[in-house]
């Protein structure tokens, strides 16, 4: 498989990140169509903020997504764009919210992702030659 790296004017990345968001207290309201409106919400604001969601899938009380994103972005950032707006346009799609007005839970997990195994990239830097 080969790497398409992100080509901007001061920099070239490669990054990705693991997401996985849950519903206030873990609550199980998410239908297989309620499921498909999250991801399409999560697509929009990807596409609005240019980064990119690879994949997208969910449970009854939690959703995975595989996220590539720029350096300018913090995962906070992505993170809270993701849940306002998906949780805005849940509620006006008529689907009810576990708890009030709040679909997510405050809490995300978050692990970056691609790549080379650590051990190969730690052997790497230890071989760096130092200058004399």
């Amino acid at each position: 498989m080969t790497t398409i790296f992100r080509r901007e004017r001061h920099s070239v990345t490669d990054l990705k990140i693991h997401l996985v968001c849950v519903t206030k207290y873990r609550k199980s309201v998410f239908t297989s169509d309620s499921l498909n409106l999250i991801e399409k919400s999560f697509k929009e604001v990807a596409e609005k903020m240019d980064f990119q969601v690879i994949e997208f899938n969910g449970e009854g009380n939690h959703v995975h997504a595989l996220i590539e994103y720029p350096p300018k972005l913090s995962i906070s950032q992505i993170v809270n764009a993701l849940k306002g707006v998906s949780s805005r346009r849940y509620g006006q799609a008529g689907y009810k919210k576990p708890h009030q007005e709040s679909l997510w839970s405050p809490s995300y997990f978050a692990i970056s992702v691609g790549g080379v195994p650590l051990e190969i990239l730690k052997e790497y830097i230890k071989n760096q030659e130092k200058p004399s």
